[in-house]
Formats: C-alpha cells, structure tokens, sequence
C-alpha cells in the first residue's frame, strides 16, 4: 500500500520528526524574563539571543505564541504597533536559561506618532548592531505585502553582522491566505531579497512551517539541553 506524499508546505522528513518534536519541547519552555524600554535596561547576559522583527501588522505576536505553544507568552493586540518595549523570553528545561528570544516593537504602523517611530527605529537599529549576544534574526513578513521599505532598511542594518555570521530567517506569517501558486510565488521573491537568509512560509492558523522554524530556532543553539 503506497502512502499519499507529504503536503508541498512541510518540508519536514519523517525523519526530523523526533528533531522537531524535541525542538518544539524546547521552545514550550519559554517564559517572560524581562521587558525594557531601552537599550541600558536589558540584562547584560551572555546567552545567545534570537530576536524577531518585523512590520506591526505582520503576525510577529502571534508567531512568537504558536512556536512556544503558549497563548499570552507575547502581546498580541488587536491594535498594531501598542507595543512599544523590548520584551525577553527565556528557553531552557528545569529552570536554566540557554538562550533568550526577544520580542522587538514592530514598526511602520500609520497611527503610531511620528517621533515615536522614529526613536524606535533608532533603538532597534542599535540593538541589531550593538547587542553582542544576537545569533539570529527572524523578521516577520506578511507575504501579500512582500517586504517594505523598512523591512529592506533593516536588512542592510544587520548585512555587516551576517556578514559575520549572524544567521537571519524571512518568515512568511499568513501563509494560509495564499493559493499554493502564490506560496511558491511570495518564497522566490523573498528569497531574492533575502540576499543569504532563509526563508520559510509559516501559518499560526494551520500550523504551516511550524516544524521548519521550530528546527531552525533549535539549531541556532545546538549547546541547549535537551
């Protein structure tokens, strides 16, 4: 008896089923640790951090929630751009903490005030280039839209650092409003402008990709305990 192929959204083999379900494990540990309004107020750690970006209508709340299983672990507001602080998470069993997800303001909202988007801009821009711990990006983006301007802007922000090698991920939120010939349509132009970063199409309502980002986030920190 032959069994159906696997859908074309999950990438996942059979066998990464057990990385994935150790990845996602991994993630469901995540807890609040610290939230800051600046750059000085955030814990000089030296754990590897993951930051995740992105427009404020991009789903970034959402995705963060659907990866660690946990349905308030960041604020999802149904008004875009509420959020104006750094919040931290911890990952890591038994109470240790072997990396830190941050969840960074999103920007480009129309009725956040100018001066407000701008400051946050500019923390941003010195978080990306400044924090010393940061090993990975995943920036947020509605794929009906493609990316915008300050999503580009914060592209060429973090060139030098992946440069260096800081690994980045283009996560297409909202897949599940897209045909299958938009999907594969929406990832060939990400991957274009990605310019060496991954790209995955993700889905918080079908649970599309859940196991791809799940594995990237883990291998980024291969070091954590199981």
């Amino acid at each position: 008896m032959t069994h159906p192929p696997r859908p074309p959204h999950s990438a996942t083999p059979p066998a990464d089923e057990a990385a994935a379900r150790e990845a996602l494990g991994w993630l469901h540990t995540a807890r609040f640790l610290t939230t800051a309004a600046q750059l000085d107020q955030l814990p000089p750690h030296t754990v590897p951090e993951i930051a995740f970006v992105g427009r404020s209508n991009a789903g970034k709340s959402t995705a963060i929630n659907t990866l660690t299983q946990q349905n308030q672990l960041a604020f999802a507001s149904k008004r875009p751009g509420r959020t104006q602080h750094i919040n931290l998470f911890s990952l890591g069993r038994q109470g240790e903490t072997d990396a830190v997800l941050a969840d960074l303001p999103g920007y480009g909202y129309a009725a956040v005030p100018q001066a407000d988007k701008r400051r946050w801009q500019q923390v941003m821009a010195n978080y990306l280039v400044s924090r010393e711990n940061l090993i990975g990006v995943v920036m947020l983006c509605d794929p009906r839209h493609g990316l915008k301007e300050l999503d580009e802007v914060l592209l060429e922000v973090i060139r030098p650092r992946v440069e260096e090698g800081l690994k980045f991920l283009i996560l297409l939120t909202k897949a599940d409003k897209l045909t299958r010939s938009d999907q594969a349509k929406a990832l060939s132009i990400a991957r274009l402008q990605a310019g060496g970063g991954d790209v995955k199409l993700f889905s918080a309502l079908k649970r599309q990709g859940l196991e791809d980002a799940a594995l990237w986030l883990r291998k980024l920190v291969p070091a954590a305990s199981a």
